[in-house]
């Protein structure tokens, strides 16, 4: 096989063939105690980790202050390019879909897929935002719609519903998945279809050729690395404290930051043994297990909870959500800044930062699917399941709040929202261990699928790299996001999110203009 070529080659399409990446792949990745590591992306990226993890050790009330401040500079300079880089990410995956380049097919033109769609969808959300939802769903609905956004008077009800939902949703729509979708095309595409390792510096083969062999693409790879790591602590972080709260709510367990931490050791060692068992045996199976428990929980919730209310919220949560995207999405001229800073650049960074992560995961489960289909399942069906979650457990609590003047959601701290919802329905003792044992399996494949992510950027782009590997970063990812819990809590993780992300979204802006340049020569190449 020969070569690409540079980026600034002006080869044909129809010359252009798959490349012989081998050697340069091969001449970086060293052998060590049965591990297969790329060198320097698995080194320099553990060493800033383990460095990270003990300086916030030794130095908590420090790290703390620094973290904040960190949060709060890059918040006030930079929410424009939050807003625009997510913004410009929907748009060019509508435009991608409803464009010729929608009939690519990831793989090649006979190229079938390795899952049906009932599992792939399933992995799509155990990678994805099983967590947050679960954290957020209850939560977000009454905070925006108590304290909403864009200066609306909560004393307008209607409205402020109305315009708090499509907040709610906004953070976890089309915005989210978009993000998402432009890393996992990038990725697929170039693995699949060019045959180039499946790491985040083969989307910028067309834009420089082979330098992406060399330190340009380590320090792409590693900020990849880093960004999945921080993203990753900051999911367990939220995931460990929704089930310290399911606990103390149930047993009476403290709620301290002894306590999460005790969870993440506990959860990730659980995590350990999926990673053992691989990806069908571990993740694939979980994640049926969650689809299943979150399809009962929804469905009960729908039932036994205020059905015509949550209905007629379902039913118009979709159309409010797109009235007011628009409105939302703008940051020009806004005066409620501090549910911009707070809540969607906070969003924007974290789902940056997990691009890598769910990206890549998101590449793997996706072989065979055509361009088009991947964009449709990938930003549009998790939008509409997401507009449904919300609706059914933010519409329940918020019907609560309305029409029966309970205050439980509205005064709860956000990891008990969800157990306040549910005290007003039948059978809330074992609803709430139901959800907490949910919260528990979406932790275990956020691990799972992390480490795995984790693993392969750092072997090179080799998905049948060593399992000890695989537990390093496991492990790795558990005494991050427990450390820095007990450094500065989820505000250090939040501030160390945001920080990576906005590098990284330069990367991915970067990554959509390689992806273009391939698609099109690779429509070229089959008309």
């Amino acid at each position: 096989m020969s070569d690409i070529g540079d980026a600034d080659t002006d080869s044909s399409p129809e010359e252009i063939e798959v490349p012989d990446i081998g050697h340069e792949i091969g001449e970086h990745n060293i052998r060590i105690f049965n591990l297969d590591i790329h060198n320097p992306v698995f080194i320099v990226s553990a060493a800033l980790v383990i460095a990270l993890v003990a300086g916030t050790l030794l130095f908590p009330q420090q790290a703390a202050t620094a973290f904040a401040d960190l949060r709060a500079w890059t918040t006030e300079t930079f929410d424009w390019f939050f807003f625009a880089a997510a913004n410009f990410f929907i748009l060019l995956c509508l435009g991608i879909a409803l464009s010729p380049l929608g009939r690519i097919r990831l793989g090649g033109p006979d190229a079938v897929p390795h899952y049906g769609y009932s599992a792939w969808l399933a992995m799509l959300f155990a990678a994805g935002v099983g967590i947050g939802l679960m954290f957020f769903g209850v939560h977000e609905p009454v905070t925006h719609t108590l304290s909403p956004p864009m200066g609306i008077d909560p004393a307008d009800a209607d409205t402020a519903r109305a315009i708090g939902m499509s907040a709610a949703i906004m953070h976890w729509g089309l915005h989210a998945w978009a993000i998402y979708a432009v890393a996992g095309l990038s990725l697929a595409f170039f693995c699949f279809n060019r045959g180039m390792p499946l790491t985040l510096r083969s989307g910028f083969f067309p834009l420089i050729g082979k330098s992406v062999w060399g330190p340009f693409g380590h320090a792409v790879d590693i900020s990849a690395v880093l960004a999945t790591l921080f993203g990753l602590a900051v999911s367990l972080g939220f995931g460990a404290e929704q089930i310290a709260g399911g606990l103390n709510y149930l047993f009476g367990v403290p709620t301290t930051t002894a306590t999460t931490a005790i969870l993440i050791v506990v959860i990730i060692g659980i995590a350990l043994a999926s990673v053992v068992a691989g990806l069908d045996k571990g993740v694939k199976r979980l994640s049926w297990i969650n689809m299943v428990l979150a399809g009962l929980l929804w469905l009960f919730v729908l039932v036994a909870g205020p059905t015509l209310a949550i209905l007629a919220t379902i039913a118009g949560a979709g159309v409010d959500y797109l009235y007011y995207l628009p409105q939302l999405s703008n940051w020009i001229g806004r005066e409620d800044l501090e549910f911009l800073y707070e809540w969607p650049v906070f969003y924007w960074a974290w789902w940056i930062a997990w691009a890598p992560f769910v990206g890549m995961f998101i590449a793997r489960i996706s072989f065979g699917r055509t361009v088009r289909e991947f964009i449709t399942w990938v930003l549009i069906v998790p939008t509409v399941i997401g507009i449904l979650w919300m609706a059914t457990f933010g519409g329940a609590a918020l019907d609560q709040y309305f029409s029966d003047g309970y205050r439980g959601v509205a005064d709860a701290v956000p990891e008990l929202a969800l157990f306040r919802m549910l005290e007003l329905l039948p059978m809330t003792g074992f609803v709430s261990a139901v959800s907490v044992l949910l919260i528990t399996i979406f932790f275990v494949t956020s691990a799972d699928s992390g480490s795995l992510v984790m693993d392969t950027i750092t072997a090179g782009g080799k998905m049948d790299a060593p399992v000890q590997q695989r537990v390093f970063w496991c492990l790795l990812a558990g005494l991050a996001a427990m450390a820095l819990m007990l450094g500065g809590g989820m505000e250090s993780l939040q501030a160390l999110t945001i920080a990576v992300g906005l590098p990284f979204a330069l990367v991915l802006v970067c990554m959509c203009v390689g992806l273009l340049k391939g698609l099109l020569e690779e429509l070229q190449i089959q008309n």
